[in-house]
């Protein structure tokens, strides 16, 4: 009975063991196999028989089949031979992308006796993929600046192949301008650069045609061509930089659809269109190229397609920052997709300090929080971190407490603000995580002094300006806040020609706008050299300067002016001497003039117009030169007058003019003979006019002589009755002498009605003149009729006609 009762124990013990070892050996036994990718359909991978040491008969009646989950199967067993064949074709490029080694694993069930094997295939790559590049044409905009050494980055090619069938080397066609720098980064990847060799003329060539051939390492090797069209610009010096080489973020698979996770900022040091920077996301192939969208303006990179964590662990995005001419850089960006499990950390913010000032010193404490996970076990343990770039680490405190303090001094004029995110990840299978973001404002202090974009600056204001005019506006940017970034404006004291500088110019202390107190003259002086100081209202305040040249722009504000034939302080004209024998083109004079202005306005012309004799005188128009233009004829008239204008060129003209007397004769006597011979007056008006002159003189002399006449009339009466009444002196002798005209008195009268008479050819300088007479001394006194003589007034009349004869020699 005891026997009895003992076997079923024994038998248990025994079906215990096998299952045990049944166990043990499904966790110890695995089978490996390798084979090629691209092979056909029912190819063999593995003896499945003969690994588990069964026949393959025995292999069928013992239920044997594959258990895989979540995929389709891959391989497939063939009941008579026992073997592992491919259920199709396979594709390791598709099945594992960029992974090395690509390992297939899935399980064999042995269903009689419920026993699993572990399976693994390896399957190997293939040359089956040339390397292709995203874009095959790209064109590339490059500055005739640009110095040798400059590098272009390129669009790097793709391979989907691995290890010895990947990408290996690029190559650049020979040219006399461009040479290829290939770098291996640090994920291994080779990255062709452009390097500028010689320097570059767009006049000479303005586009460059490139090839780039990039080829893998396979056998045989398989290449992909790129044709670069570079673009030679003129001006563009600088390409935009990112502010990292690489950027990498974390993301939750179960991210929505366009959730922002990342911002590329690029910066270019140029200015206007050369600065405009636009980013540009690079075509890499596979499936998963469009997860991502990257807005071209603002450098912002959206989720455009859910991610898979067991699909693509990893993203990269390739992005170029592209300015206006046409000049790029290139950074990546490196995506994690992170897994989730069923309760993510969460973030309890204690305490948070308010604006931080900007010379706060490293390790100063910004805030205190709180992460914790409603999770357990290793699920709840949860790590904090923050991105690299930010000046910012974590220190952990008590229990899960953490300080986010500074790493480095900030700089707000750099960044005025912080948008920080603080990640939380536990240890759970899937892993999760939660970020939490903190927004810190950084206070301002004056640290900077306004600057100005120029280091010089050109004003440019027309003379003859009216007083309180605008000359020109600066503006000081400081890059602080408030107060701090508050600019006044001033003239740096000094004195321009022994007068303080403040007298000519004064600038508006809010605004930086100059205006001029005083009207400007140019031919004073020609530029004005001045310092503009900018002050901020920062404690202590800070400075900076710059130098304004103001530059005075000539106005046609003065006439020429003629030299030559220089005006006569009597009031008449010079004479210019012209033989008859000359010929054609002689040289008669020349007027020469200046002009205080300066450029076009003082540029003079000459141009003749009046003159007696048209078609006789030429002038040069840019000389002055007084020619014949002609031979004299005998009809041609002794003197010509000529009028001769002189004008600038500017805006409006100013002219001058001058009025020449050219004498036509061989020699100055012959000139006189002809002044004498000379009967009729060229001109109608100045004959009249002498007509009446002559007319006039003869009136006078007529009365003249008459009143002579009746004065010696009356003397000779007088003297003849003196000798009649001798006899009787005694009865005249109480008569006074002077009570008589003598010789006396009519010299009196001739000096008192002097007149003087000036006769030359040319009527206009005639001229007459008639004192007011003086009848004063008409009678004078017997003892001057003693002393003179009544002969000496003919001989005054004489020397009158001496004077007039002098004073017709003077025309000349």
């Amino acid at each position: 009975m005891a026997t009895l009762q003992k076997l079923p124990q024994c038998r248990m013990l025994v079906l215990l063991c096998a299952l045990w070892a049944a166990f043990w050996e499904a966790r110890a036994g695995q089978i490996r196999y390798s084979v090629p990718e691209e092979i056909d359909k029912g190819s063999f991978v593995g003896s499945i028989a003969k690994d588990l040491g069964l026949e393959p008969q025995a292999l069928a009646e013992r239920g044997v089949r594959i258990v895989s989950r979540g995929r389709s199967q891959l391989f497939a067993l063939n009941p008579r031979s026992g073997s592992l064949v491919t259920a199709g074709r396979i594709d390791r490029e598709e099945l594992c992308a960029q992974s090395a080694p690509c390992l297939v694993n899935f399980n064999l069930l042995l269903e009689d006796k419920l026993t699993i094997y572990s399976v693994e295939v390896e399957v190997t790559d293939v040359n089956d993929n040339a390397p292709r590049f995203g874009v095959e044409e790209p064109e590339l905009k490059i500055s005739e600046t640009t110095t040798p050494g400059f590098r272009i980055p390129l669009k790097n090619a793709h391979d989907a192949d691995v290890g010895e069938n990947t990408l290996k080397k690029y190559e650049l066609n020979s040219n006399d301008h461009f040479s290829l720098d290939v770098r291996t980064g640090a994920d291994g990847n080779k990255y062709p650069e452009l390097v500028l060799e010689r320097a570059l003329d767009r006049e000479e060539e303005a586009v460059h045609h490139l090839v780039l051939v990039a080829s893998d390492g396979g056998n045989p090797v398989r290449s992909g061509t790129c044709r670069i069209r570079v673009k030679v610009l003129d001006a563009n010096d600088n390409a935009p930089v990112f502010t990292q080489p690489e950027y990498r973020v974390s993301v939750p698979e179960n991210m929505p659809i366009g959730t922002q996770i990342l911002t590329v900022t690029a910066t270019d040091p140029d200015e206007g269109y050369n600065a405009q920077v636009t980013y540009f996301q690079e075509q890499a192939p596979g499936e998963n190229a469009d997860a991502f969208e990257l807005k071209s303006t603002s450098g912002e990179i959206t989720i455009t397609k859910s991610l898979d964590y067991e699909k693509a662990k990893f993203h990269e995005i390739d992005i170029e920052a592209q300015d206006g001419p046409g000049l790029l850089t290139r950074t990546k960006v490196l995506v994690t997709v992170l897994d989730v499990n069923d309760n993510a950390p969460e973030f309890d913010m204690t305490s948070a300090t308010a604006p931080v000032p900007e010379d706060s010193p490293p390790g100063t404490v910004i805030a205190l929080f709180n992460v914790h996970d409603r999770d357990s076990g290793q699920n709840a343990a949860v790590t904090c971190s923050l991105p690299e770039m930010l000046p910012f680490k974590l220190e952990r405190s008590v229990d899960t407490y953490y300080r986010l303090v500074t790493t480095r001094a900030l700089d707000r004029e750099q960044s005025s603000f912080y948008n920080i995110t603080l990640s939380a990840k536990d240890k759970g299978n899937p892993s999760l995580s939660t970020d939490a973001h903190l927004f810190l404002q950084v206070a301002d202090i004056n640290d900077n002094p306004p600057s100005f974009p120029r280091r010089s600056y050109s004003a440019y204001l027309p003379e003859n300006n009216p007083r309180g005019t605008s000359i020109f506006s600066v503006l000081a940017y400081d890059p602080d806040s408030n107060e701090n970034a508050r600019v006044t404006y001033s003239l740096a004291d000094d004195t321009f020609q022994g007068a303080p500088l403040s007298s000519y110019v004064s600038i508006n202390s809010d605004t930086g706008v100059l205006y001029a107190l005083r009207s400007f003259d140019y031919e004073q002086f020609q530029d004005l050299q001045l310092w503009v100081m900018a002050v901020d209202s920062g404690n202590p305040p800070l400075s900076s300067n710059v130098s304004l040249s103001l530059f005075l722009v000539d106005q046609n504000d003065n006439m020429p002016e003629i030299l030559y034939p220089a005006l006569p302080t009597d009031g008449s004209t010079g004479v210019e001497l012209a033989p008859r024998s000359a010929d054609p083109g002689y040289l008669v004079t020349k007027v020469v003039a200046v002009d205080k202005d300066s450029g076009q306005n003082a540029w003079l012309s000459y141009r003749l117009l009046k003159a007696s004799e048209p078609g006789l005188f030429l002038v040069g128009l840019h000389t002055g030169e007084v020619r014949t233009a002609r031979a004299f004829l005998d009809r041609d008239a002794l003197k010509q007058n000529l009028v001769v204008s002189v004008q600038d060129h500017g805006q409006p003209p100013l002219s001058a003019t001058v009025t020449l007397t050219i004498a036509v004769a061989d020699s100055i006597p012959e000139v006189l003979a002809d002044l004498g011979s000379i009967r009729t007056p060229a001109n109608s008006d100045d004959s009249e006019l002498t007509l009446y002159l002559v007319v006039a003189v003869a009136v006078v002399s007529c009365v003249f002589l008459a009143f002579v006449i009746v004065l010696l009339a009356l003397r000779l009466r007088r003297w003849h009755m003196s000798r009649m009444l001798q006899a009787s002196r005694d009865g005249l002798g109480g008569i006074p002498a002077s009570h008589f005209v003598g010789v006396d008195g009519v010299r009196a009268f001739l000096q008192t009605y002097s007149h003087e008479v000036s006769l030359t050819a040319d009527s206009g300088k005639s001229h007459i003149i008639f004192p007011q007479p003086n009848y004063a001394d008409t009678l004078i006194s017997q003892e001057s009729c003693e002393k003179n003589d009544f002969l000496s007034a003919p001989q005054s009349l004489l020397d009158d006609k001496r004077e007039e004869t002098a004073q017709v020699n003077n025309f000349f």
